[in-house]
C-alpha cells in the first residue's frame, strides 16, 4: 500500500484521507488542531474502530459530524487520553498503563498543560476506560488487533493491513527524545519495524509513514547523539539541530529534547 495512494475528504475543520485494503479501510483523520493530531478509523464489514481521540473542541466536532450513524464498535484510547466529550457512549479500550499515563502521570501532565495554554478549545476530561488490555491480540468490532505495550502506553499492530500504529515517527519533524537511552529504544523500535516490513506507520502527530521514513528517522537520531555528545550546553545542541535540520517542523518538541539531553 502506497501511503499517497489514498481519497480526501473535507471536514469542517481538518480532512479525512481514506486507504482502501479491500477488506478493510483506514480513515486517517488530520484533525488541523493545534498540536496537529491525528486520529485513525479501522472500517470493516461496516463497523469502526477508533484508535485515538482528538482532544480539541472543534476536532471533536467534526469527527463526531463524520460517524454521525454509522456504527463505531470501540475506541482504543493509547497516549491521548483526552477529549471525553468525544463518543462518550462508545466503550474505550487501553492498558493499565495508558490509563495510569493519562490519570496520574506524565499524560495527565500534558493534559493540564494543555488545558492552561489552550483555555476551553481543549477539552481536558479523561476518557473512562471500560476495558483494561493486556500485552498480545484482541479483536474489537472484527477487527483483529496485536497490543504492545510500552513504558508509557501501548502500540497497536493491526495485522490485516499490515500497519502499526505508534505515538511518534515524523521523518521531517522533530520528536521528543528524554535522552540517549531513549533515542537507542527508539532506534531499536524502527529497526524492528523494518524487519517486520510493515506497509505503513501511523502515529498520532503525522500522516501515515511507511519504512523508508522509519530509516531516515533512525538517521536523525543517530545524528542527534551525536550532535548533543559534541555540544557543552543547551542553546549549542539546540542551535546545531537547527542548522542540520532547517526544514524540519516541530521546534516545540526539539524544545523539549534539548531539555533532556541537557537538563
Amino acid at each position: 500500500m502506497n501511503k499517497r495512494n489514498f481519497e480526501i475528504i473535507r471536514l469542517s475543520q481538518g480532512e479525512m484521507h481514506v486507504y482502501d485494503f479491500g477488506g478493510m479501510k483506514l480513515h486517517a483523520c488530520q484533525t488541523g488542531d493545534p498540536l496537529a493530531d491525528e486520529v485513525f478509523l479501522l472500517e470493516k464489514a461496516g463497523r469502526f474502530v477508533v484508535l485515538e481521540s482528538p482532544c480539541f473542541k472543534d476536532s471533536i466536532a467534526a469527527l463526531s459530524a463524520y460517524l454521525e450513524g454509522r456504527d463505531v464498535a470501540g475506541m482504543l484510547t493509547a497516549y491521548h487520553g483526552a477529549g471525553a466529550s468525544f463518543l462518550p457512549e462508545v466503550p474505550k479500550y487501553a492498558t493499565a498503563n495508558a490509563l495510569d499515563y493519562a490519570e496520574n502521570g506524565g499524560g495527565n501532565a500534558l493534559i493540564r498543560q494543555f488545558a492552561a495554554a489552550f483555555g476551553v478549545a481543549f477539552d481536558s476530561g479523561i476518557h473512562a476506560v471500560a476495558h483494561v488490555l493486556e500485552e498480545g491480540p484482541v479483536t474489537i468490532g472484527g477487527i483483529a488487533f496485536r497490543i504492545h505495550r510500552t513504558a508509557e502506553a501501548f502500540d497497536v499492530e493491526i495485522p490485516e493491513i499490515n500497519a502499526v500504529y505508534t505515538h511518534m515517527l515524523g521523518h521531517d519533524c522533530h520528536s521528543i527524545v528524554a535522552g540517549a537511552d531513549h533515542a537507542e529504544s527508539m532506534i531499536a523500535q524502527l529497526e524492528d519495524y523494518i524487519r517486520k516490513g510493515y506497509d505503513l506507520i501511523l502515529t498520532s502527530h503525522y500522516t501515515p509513514e511507511d519504512l523508508k521514513d522509519a530509516q531516515t528517522k533512525i538517521d536523525y537520531l543517530r545524528h542527534l547523539k551525536a550532535i548533543a555528545a559534541s555540544c557543552r550546553d543547551a542553546e549549542t545542541f539546540k542551535a546545531e539541530v537547527k542548522q542540520q535540520y532547517p526544514a524540519y517542523s516541530g521546534e516545540n518538541y526539539l524544545d523539549m529534547t534539548t531539555g533532556f539531553f541537557f537538563a
